[in-house]
């Protein structure tokens, strides 16, 4: 398979016409190779318009939705990451690739394995893969620049609103089955945030996320 010929088809028949039109971003799927964080059954799958499995019912997000949020974050080479849900590693090295330091948290002990070690393996020095749930933000290296929480969350906890920096900017995939939204939050004083919702999608829920509270009687 000619790897480089289906990472340009990848990037100019896919990402591109979703206006995804930033060239940093696109430069950036361009060299960070997705072939190297994917599981080897699906190596030949790696630029597919599609999620691809890797254990424990979760997925690679399509390069699609990766690149709308990177293109939505507006990275800065000074940016502290906090990503939530590592999975295979490949979205903590686009940050990385991007901003100073990575934080990526992975509750599930298999796949906090695999992405480190795709990491590890691919050179990646400024990631720090943690195992642990963060559900609710991960305080100990808080505030953060950016926030980047690759699951589902039928709501935004506030404890997570509370670990962005002011200037600080928060993706996250808000809602419920049939439709999520990709929502970017941007902390714009203290206590104080704006929210853009950019796009609809539908993500595997994140392990563990808050639930709205029931009413009760």
């Amino acid at each position: 398979m000619n790897f480089e010929r289906a990472r340009f088809n990848m990037v100019e028949q896919q990402i591109r016409p979703w206006d995804v039109l930033d060239m940093d971003v696109l430069d950036l799927l361009m060299t960070v190779k997705r072939e190297e964080f994917v599981p080897a059954a699906y190596k030949t799958l790696a630029f597919a318009d599609g999620e691809i499995p890797i254990g424990c019912g979760q997925v690679m997000l399509k390069p699609v939705i990766e690149g709308k949020i990177l293109q939505a974050l507006q990275l800065k080479r000074s940016d502290s990451v906090l990503e939530i849900g590592a999975g295979s590693g490949y979205f903590a090295a686009l940050l990385a690739a991007r901003t100073d330091w990575v934080r990526t948290i992975e509750i599930e002990p298999e796949l906090a394995k695999f992405a480190s070690d795709n990491l590890n393996r691919y050179g990646v020095e400024n990631v720090i893969v943690e195992e642990g749930d963060a559900a609710g933000g991960w305080s100990a290296r808080a505030p953060y620049d950016v926030i980047v929480v690759s699951g589902g969350l039928p709501m935004l906890p506030q404890s997570l609103l509370q670990q962005l920096k002011v200037g600080g900017r928060l993706f996250a995939f808000v809602g419920d089955a049939p439709v999520m939204e990709g929502r970017l939050v941007t902390c714009t004083g203290e206590g104080q945030f704006k929210t853009e919702d950019v796009f609809e999608t539908i993500v595997p829920m994140l392990k563990n996320a808050q639930r709205k509270d029931e009413f009760r009687f």
